[in-house]
């Protein structure tokens, strides 16, 4: 005789395990019933199914059935073609939406697993996240030096609002020069340096 082979779930092993307890008489049925979280009358279902059906018992019976509210293929293939054809760059929500006012009535989490098949849709978790390449820095001092500005009211209230103006070498981090200067003196310097110009 061949053995059958059953795929069980963590909690359906743990039903099946309280049940073989039952049966030994190491446990009662109202016991069993409160280990489980069902009625004792449910216990009492399930040993009989234990009985006629084997470990099978503890099994969902629709489990590997398709679903009884499943759409037909030909739907499904339909309202792809139509997302591929109108609708291509939208998300699976919106896709939903417009598809809604044309009649297609489907659900968003339907069409989001049918658009995720058809590779028209990529999930979160299966994008791809853009990665930052550090630039490596320079190899010697004085190679590359980096202006920065930080404008803030550095003086807070006891005077106008002032950017920090810093040039920083790249290779080791050090700070050659720093300055502060107030809004209106960049602005003038600026009119100046321009009005220098030919």
């Amino acid at each position: 005789m061949e053995t059958e082979r059953i795929a069980l779930s963590q909690r359906e092993r743990e039903r099946l395990r309280v049940l073989h307890e039952v049966q030994q008489r190491h446990l009662t049925q109202v016991e069993a019933a409160k280990r489980l979280k069902v009625t004792d009358r449910q216990v009492r279902r399930l040993l009989l199914a234990l009985e006629e059906r084997g470990d099978g018992a503890v099994v969902h019976g629709l489990r590997g059935r398709p679903s009884n509210r499943r759409l037909e293929g030909a739907l499904e293939q339909r309202i792809v073609a139509r997302v591929r054809q109108r609708y291509a760059d939208f998300g699976p929500t919106l896709a939903a939406e417009h598809l809604a006012k044309e009649g297609w009535s489907v659900s968003r989490e339907t069409l989001r697993k049918w658009m995720t098949q058809a590779q028209l849709w990529r999930p979160r978790a299966q994008r791809v996240k853009a990665i930052h390449v550090w630039r490596e820095r320079r190899a010697c001092f004085g190679e590359m030096v980096m202006q920065d500005s930080s404008p803030f009211r550095w003086l807070e209230e006891r005077g106008p609002a002032c950017a920090l103006i810093a040039v920083i070498d790249d290779a080791t981090s050090r700070l050659w020069a720093a300055s502060l200067h107030c809004k209106s003196s960049c602005a003038e310097k600026k009119r100046s340096r321009n009005s220098d110009e030919p």
